[in-house]
């Protein structure tokens, strides 16, 4: 007779380790999609940012804006825990400050969108033409046109199933890192780090990108829900700042490796000013990487778009593939490609104005803490005038 437990074994104690050991699983699931998610095209721009004002004063405005959207998510995951399940940004505003809030969210979200869409096409496509022209030939155009032709149609296909795959999209962000390490590390020179290309007027410029490239709140209905799942819910608080925590490292190491090796010749795109350096085999497969890191998030932020004109505006499901798809395409083949605006608009302007939201919602669930909501709300609000006047004026 084979007996269940080891001579001396207490079961109850071996249940408690399958418990521990399954929390650990959810957990580190949970921190792999979270961070996946936050870490995508915008990190592409932040070392060209960082340069605008110096290196010192980056990763300054790197921590400091990483601990603003942290608290900001940890703020949403708490309402989160506080909401029904199967709500996200634009019930969660109907439900706790009315039906203004609710269209407030619903176009920001959607203007968001349409800007991200765009930005994939810009990048994305750029990095399929670096990689593609030398054999095949070709314009950056024809190649962005393909990039968004790929996207849409998984996007009409409803191929959900590709989110599942984000941890391992996050594998393949860690081998561009680690490939830029071992190549790049001997060809890093210091007098790089003192580089600075913009002038006072760029003092806040990092501020739009920085604040696009740690966004994630949308995702964090969809952990909590995770965890749910699993019992785990009260694991939430610690998903955020380990991912968070996580994407500051990575974002740290991603600058000093490119502004190490490119310094003040640093393209906007990051990637494409290296080929001289590093070789045109090398950059290749750095192409390549990019443009599928990008790709499966183009198509999850379309997928996403399109339930947001299907279920919040009752629009027809084709209708929404179609204007989901038909927005972003014209505007980039209209010539609007200049990502760095597209980044700063919608980091600055768009999502502070999500982060305005969640601030004023939060102090609905927790009015003990106005004392930290309002420096947030000032610090957001102070660069949506700045990205307005820098663009604009």
């Amino acid at each position: 007779m084979v007996r269940p437990f080891s001579k001396g074994s207490d079961p109850f104690e071996v249940v408690r380790d399958m418990a521990k050991f399954n929390d650990l699983k959810t957990f580190l699931y949970s921190w792999g999609v979270l961070t996946n998610t936050i870490i995508g095209i915008g990190i592409f721009a932040l070392p060209y940012a960082a340069l605008k004002v110096g290196l010192p004063l980056a990763l300054l405005y790197l921590a400091g804006l990483g601990a603003v959207v942290g608290l900001i998510h940890s703020m949403f995951g708490e309402l989160a825990l506080k909401t029904p399940d199967y709500k996200r940004l634009v019930g969660f505003a109907k439900i706790h400050l009315g039906r203004w809030a609710q269209g407030v969210a619903v176009a920001i979200s959607i203007i968001g969108f349409f800007g991200s869409l765009l930005a994939y096409i810009i990048i994305g496509g750029g990095f399929l033409y670096q990689f593609c022209a030398p054999f095949l030939g070709g314009s950056e155009t024809l190649y962005g046109v393909v990039y968004f032709a790929l996207g849409a149609l998984f996007v009409y296909l409803g191929i959900g199933f590709i989110s599942r795959f984000e941890f391992w999209g996050l594998v393949l962000f860690f081998m561009i890192l680690l490939l830029l390490a071992v190549q790049g590390m001997p060809l890093i020179s210091w007098e790089n780090f003192t580089a600075r290309t913009g002038g006072a007027a760029d003092i806040f410029f990092p501020y739009g990108p920085i604040l696009f490239a740690f966004w994630a709140t949308s995702s964090i209905p969809e952990i909590e829900e995770m965890l749910g799942r699993n019992g785990g819910k009260k694991m939430l608080g610690k998903v955020i700042s380990a991912s968070m925590a996580t994407v500051f490292f990575t974002y740290l190491l991603f600058i000093f490796f490119i502004v190490g090796i490119g310094g003040a010749q640093t393209a906007e795109s990051a990637l494409i000013g290296l080929q001289d350096a590093l070789g045109a085999n090398v950059v290749a497969i750095l192409f390549f990487l990019g443009f599928i890191t990008t790709f499966s998030s183009f198509i999850i932020t379309g997928l996403s778009l399109k339930k947001i004109l299907a279920y919040d505006l009752k629009i027809n499901k084709n209708l929404a593939w179609l204007i989901t798809s038909a927005v972003p395409i014209v505007l980039f083949l209209s010539g609007l490609r200049d990502f760095m605006m597209i980044f700063s608009l919608i980091g600055g302007v768009f999502l502070a104005i999500d982060g305005i939201l969640i601030i004023l919602m939060y102090q609905k669930i927790r009015p003990d803490r106005k004392m930290i909501c309002w420096p947030l709300l000032l610090i957001l609000a102070g660069g949506i005038i700045y990205e307005l006047a820098y663009y604009f004026f």
